[in-house]
């Protein structure tokens, strides 16, 4: 899953993703030139690893290459046309697409039921997986394109790590200066890209033009026929062919359903079984000697240089988008519910989507770096990657049942087989995949159960503050009987910013209890993210008048908006007038949570919780508040 950085398609979120259909050509270029990255480059390793794979190397015979060539188109027939493109990406959240925006697609469905519970766990568990996914990425796409160095020029392959790392390290630090500008090369430089893929493929295998017969099902079918168990073992290399696919859905948001479709079935489709046949038609020409980079041996010897560059450029283009989305994808689980508020960055002033989180980023780079150094080879990562893909692809098929039963109300008959194909489908490529566990595919795992832990510690333990809260709050009507005419008012306004839309808020408690003053005007705000992506600024406040100069004020937004509390109250002028920041105070309440034997979370859950609220970016930054116009009065509370 990969999000599009903002800034390449900004048409696209200034009209609420009705895309213009006269711009499906500019839009198509932008899919290209983004989406397409972590797909585009698979052909750099997939096929040689399904041969060259340590652990159940393939026979490189006429059966096993026209068989996995087989397997390889119909899996993208099959996972990315029928499922992804013609499907899935019709399950759109107002557009946005990713498994969080389908999450909170067809939770909304679930909720009476006893089993909604486990959906909500699936997809923040593709989401945990995801993380592991995006660690992954970047290392295998930049490894393999530079090892194309010791193809290309013998005399440099010790220089392939020190220069694939120094590559990462650059690519992770001009995050923070933002991708608009470098997105623009995007488009242009994966369009020669693939183009020239496809070239170097033809010219490969119009010398062995029998290679089309593997575009049969029949070689596929016989390939498990004749060679049952390492027919198997294959899928978990074939499936990295496949890899990037829900990129399709995540980036939906950005660029539309039908400039992806059109960008996927018209030309990087083609581009790519043209290459995967080239180096098929190779293997039969030069049997295992070409074994060692298929990919690279399809170029003439003087050629390769270039195409190694062109490689490494695709493979940074495949990493720059993963790394985007790990951000977007941040957000939305902040907005969601499920993580504590990180600082975010906006790297450009015109286009709100383009953000950057340095905690994420660092430790993404350094998790990157890790890797590279630990496994040194993309063949070795290759063992690692695959597991996180194909169990968020399993997942997506889960919630892709309810949206078919449940959200378009298809009849069992017609829903029945074709879930049953996909699961079939991604069932066989997952389990395959759960035997590199430990050849390295226990990384990915592990690191989706840490994030995983994280994330469901985070939403339990939000949940179980604000119900504790909730249990102490003093009702608002006897607050404002008993304390609007006894207290003092001074000029000005108060806003008051509670989590819940009921009750006193603790800082007002606290605020009275030591200044022994009220405002003459005083906003009890609550901010609501909602589970669309955007919600309309017309609709955008919800005011209740509670008399004596009381009101009770909700922000609501959606999970790929900033909630940026000042903007949103400058549109708002019913609640006795509007808003001059210069007389307007923001008073904050900070908890302090004491763990104790109550029911809701164990001891060590709630420890955690405790650490990562000690951490969580403070809301005066998050909701972008003025510094000079805020107060914390502190609380604890038992949970």
């Amino acid at each position: 899953m990969s999000v599009a950085p903002a800034g390449v398609a900004t048409a696209a979120t200034e009209d609420h993703h009705h895309h213009p259909s006269n711009g499906m050509a500019r839009l198509a270029l932008g899919a290209i030139g983004v989406v397409f990255g972590d797909i585009g480059t698979s052909p750099l390793y997939a096929f040689r690893e399904t041969f060259a794979n340590p652990h159940h190397p393939l026979p490189v015979d006429a059966p096993h290459i026209l068989g996995v060539i087989s397997l390889i188109f119909w899996s993208m027939m099959i996972v990315v046309s029928v499922k992804y493109v013609s499907i899935i990406m019709r399950a759109d959240n107002k557009g946005e697409g990713g498994s969080l925006a389908l999450l909170a697609l067809v939770s909304g469905q679930t909720k009476t039921r006893r089993w909604s519970r486990g959906i909500v766990l699936l997809g923040v568990f593709a989401t945990a997986l995801f993380y592991g996914d995006s660690m992954i990425t970047p290392a295998v796409t930049v490894l393999s394109a530079v090892e194309g160095l010791a193809v290309a020029a013998p005399a440099f392959g010790s220089f392939v790590l020190p220069i694939a790392i120094t590559i990462l390290i650059v690519l992770f630090k001009i995050q923070r200066s933002g991708t608009e500008r470098v997105g623009l090369f995007f488009g242009p430089v994966m369009l020669l890209y693939f183009t020239t893929i496809a070239v170097l493929g033809v010219m490969s295998f119009v010398q062995t033009p029998g290679i089309l017969w593997a575009l049969s099902p029949h070689y596929a079918v016989e390939f498990f026929f004749i060679d049952p168990l390492r027919g198997f073992l294959a899928l978990g290399s074939v499936v990295l062919a496949v890899t990037g696919a829900e990129a399709l859905y995540a980036d939906m948001g950005h660029f539309g359903r039908r400039p992806i479709g059109l960008s996927w079935l018209c030309f990087v489709l083609p581009a790519l079984m043209l290459n995967y046949m080239g180096q098929g038609a190779l293997l039969f020409r030069e049997g295992a000697a070409a074994l060692e980079s298929p990919f690279y041996m399809l170029a003439p010897d003087g050629l390769r240089l270039p195409l190694v560059i062109l490689a490494t450029a695709a493979a940074v283009i495949a990493s720059q988008a993963v790394i985007t989305g790990a951000f977007s994808v941040t957000q939305q689980a902040i907005q969601l519910g499920f993580m504590p508020r990180l600082r975010i960055e906006h790297t450009s002033a015109m286009t709100a989507g383009q953000i950057y989180i340095p905690l994420i980023n660092w430790m993404l780079m350094v998790m990157v770096i890790l890797l590279v150094l630990f496994f040194r080879s993309s063949s070795n990562l290759t063992s690692a990657y695959g597991i996180a893909v194909t169990g968020a692809m399993l997942i997506d098929t889960c919630l892709l049942g309810v949206a078919l039963t449940r959200l378009w109300k298809w009849p069992l008959f017609a829903a029945l087989p074709l879930l049953g194909l996909f699961f079939l489908v991604d069932g066989a490529y997952f389990f395959a995949n759960l035997t590199k566990v430990p050849a390295g595919g226990w990384f990915p795992l592990l690191v989706g159960f840490i994030v995983f832990t994280f994330l469901t510690t985070w939403s339990t333990g939000r949940k179980l503050m604000i119900q504790r809260l909730r249990e102490g709050a003093m009702p608002i009507r006897i607050f404002i009987d008993s304390a609007a005419n006894a207290a003092s008012r001074v000029s000005g306004t108060a806003i008051f910013m509670t989590s819940s839309p009921e009750g006193v808020p603790h800082a007002l408690l606290h605020n009275l209890k030591h200044n022994k003053v009220l405002h003459e005007r005083i906003i009890l705000l609550t901010v609501k993210i909602v589970s669309q992506p955007y919600w309309p600024d017309h609709d955008r406040a919800k005011l209740d008048d509670l008399g004596h100069g009381f009101y009770r004020l909700v922000l609501r937004f959606g999970f790929m908006e900033e909630a940026d509390v000042p903007a949103a109250l400058k549109r708002v002028d019913m609640a006795g007038g509007a808003f001059k920041m210069m007389d307007t105070s923001f008073f904050l309440s900070r908890q302090t949570l004491l763990a104790a034997e109550r029911p809701g979370m164990s001891v060590w859950r709630e420890k955690l919780f405790s650490w990562m609220l000690r951490n969580a970016e403070s809301a005066m930054e998050f909701f972008r508040l003025p510094t000079n116009r805020v107060v914390e009065l502190g609380s604890q509370v038992e949970i």
